[in-house]
Order: C-alpha cells, then structure tokens, then sequence
C-alpha cells in the first residue's frame, strides 16, 4: 500500500527538479522579502505620505492590483506566442531586477500622486513577472507530482513570509524604516539573483 502522507524530503527540495528548486528558492526569498514590509504598509503611508490615511492606503493597493490585472493576460499572451522559453527567463529575471528595485522609490516619495505612480509601476512589473513564472513553472514540474510541487511553493512562501512579517514589524520599530525599506530591496534582489542558475536547464525551442 502506498503512502498518502508527503515525505519529508520535498519540504527540503529533494527529489524535485533543479528548476523548481531553484524557482521556488527565489520565489521564497522574494515574497519573504515583500512581507517585511507588507502587513505594515498602511502605517508608512500614514507616516511618511503628506496626507496619507486609509483611503489612501487602499487606493495604492487598488492601483498596484488593478494595474497587475489589467496588463498582465495581455503580457501572457503575448509570452505564449513566442516559441522557446528563453523569451520568458529573460522577461521573468528583467523585471524581478526591476521589482526588486521598486521600494527604493519609497525612499525619495512624500505625495499620494507618487506614491500612486509608483503602485502602478510595481504593478505593471508584476504582470511581466507572474505568467512568466507560472509558464516556466508548469512546464517544468514532475509528472504525478504536480499536486506535491505546488503545495510545496506555497507553504514554504507562506511560512516564510509569516516569519518575515514578524521580523519586519520589529525592523520598523527599532531600525526605522528606512533600514526596512532597503533590507527589502537586498533580499528581493538575492531572491533575483537565484534566477540564474535556472537558466541553463530553459528550452531554448
């Protein structure tokens, strides 16, 4: 009789291949990444946004949300007319580069219109990323092991960023925010940068 249970192998990425290892290192370090400053973004809009509050809290996230969803089947599409993955790992590294950079921006913004063109710009990147990932992805997982792969990518994302949440909120109290806007962008970048070694297993055709 076979065991129902997942072994305990695949939460360490054993017997998985090397592309969805390495896609869901980055992936893990990336959204960990954005986590430090998620939970907490409506209070350093509040603090650090001439007249931010709520409203403006929630319309930036409905920028950043309804620009990713506007634009992004439009980017797969496109994606998928294009023979070969190597259009997709370069799009896919390009703009997590450029995500990775984006909270930077926080930095140097003091306006909710800023604030706002920054939203959709990381919104914009997003949809050039998401397809991309999930096209590499799925063409890419085990057969008869789809169902493990995935489950795997998500909890090791969630639990990292439940953990990276915490850490975050603890950054902004005695670090500022500053310091946790650019341990962001360090982490988002390493999470980039663990891309590479996905490129050499691509299909070029």
């Amino acid at each position: 009789m076979n065991k129902r249970s997942a072994k305990l192998k695949y939460y360490f990425l054993k017997d998985i291949n090397p592309v969805i290892r390495f896609l869901v290192i980055s992936d893990t370090v990336i959204v960990g990444a954005s986590a430090l400053l998620g939970p907490i973004f409506a209070i350093f809009i509040a603090g650090f946004i001439k007249g931010g509050n709520e409203a403006v809290a929630g319309l930036a996230a409905g920028i950043y949300l309804l620009t990713k969803s506007i634009f992004q089947i439009p980017i797969a599409h496109l994606i998928d007319r294009i023979r070969g993955e190597k259009d997709d790992f370069w799009i896919l590294f390009s703009f997590t580069i450029l995500m990775s950079l984006i909270p930077l921006l926080y930095l140097v913004i003091d306006t909710p219109i800023e604030l706002y063109a920054v939203q959709f710009l990381l919104g914009l990147f997003t949809a050039f990323t998401f397809p991309t990932f999930m096209a590499i992805f799925t063409r890419h997982i085990d057969k008869h092991k789809e169902g493990t792969e995935w489950g795997v990518y998500f909890t090791l994302t969630d639990l990292t960023s439940a953990a990276f949440a915490a850490v975050g909120g603890y950054i902004a109290v005695t670090e500022g925010y500053p310091a946790l806007i650019v341990s962001v962008v360090i982490l988002s970048f390493i999470g980039s940068m663990l891309l590479l070694p996905v490129r050499p297993y691509i299909r070029m055709t």
